[in-house]
């Protein structure tokens, strides 16, 4: 993790903790419309989201609304230092990872990531052309790594708040860059990256 990277998390972080608590339910709302848009989230039989914390932008505005037969999936730690992911509905008991974070208690079924269809990734800040700056430990990008050489699905969505967009992010070798991009007022879909702006 470069020097440069660790300063941006934390002004991005900082940014994220100003957003007050009308703004983010606000926010929340305008995303799960936003993303229910998406055919790929229309369509899906495995859905993947997180469990918001840090003030992450909350989920729970379009798990209340995924198709009747869409199955609702939390990414558990796997000790490999990669993500699988296990069904989970509200009111299912939740046990908290050595990180602090819920993950569904009961693992039955769990999913790799390839059998995913669409998967909601939080995010720390992205850039307008569509690449996603993620919390450093490199979960994600270690996952999902077959995706630099295969089609979706599954479809990558990166989800949060307009005040996390950054002008320019530099790369990195490692990086998943995600199908879609997801807050409040725009989606910037891949490839090619085009901005529809939502009214």
């Amino acid at each position: 993790m470069t020097e440069a990277r660790k300063a941006l998390r934390r002004e991005l972080r900082e940014r994220r903790a100003a957003i007050t608590v009308p703004e983010r339910m606000a926010a929340a709302a305008a995303v799960a419309d936003h993303l229910l848009e998406l055919p790929a989230l229309r369509d899906a039989r495995h859905v993947a989201g997180y469990w918001a914390i840090g003030g992450e932008l909350s989920l729970h505005a379009v798990l209340g609304r995924l198709p009747q037969a869409s199955r609702y999936c939390l990414p558990v730690l796997r000790d490999e230092g990669k993500l699988a992911f296990a069904p989970w509905r509200f009111g299912e008991t939740i046990v908290t990872n050595r990180f602090g974070i819920p993950e569904p208690a009961d693992l039955v079924g769990l999913l790799e990531p390839a059998a995913l269809d669409i998967v909601l990734l939080p995010l720390v800040g992205f850039t307008r052309d569509g690449h996603r700056l993620g919390t450093g430990g490199g979960w994600y990008d270690r996952s999902f790594a077959f995706r630099h050489s295969a089609m979706p699905p599954p479809w990558l969505v990166g989800v949060g708040f307009d005040a996390q967009r950054v002008e320019h992010l530099a790369a990195e070798a490692w990086d998943v860059l995600p199908d879609a991009i997801c807050t409040e007022t725009l989606t910037l879909q891949a490839p090619p990256h085009e901005h529809i702006p939502h009214e």
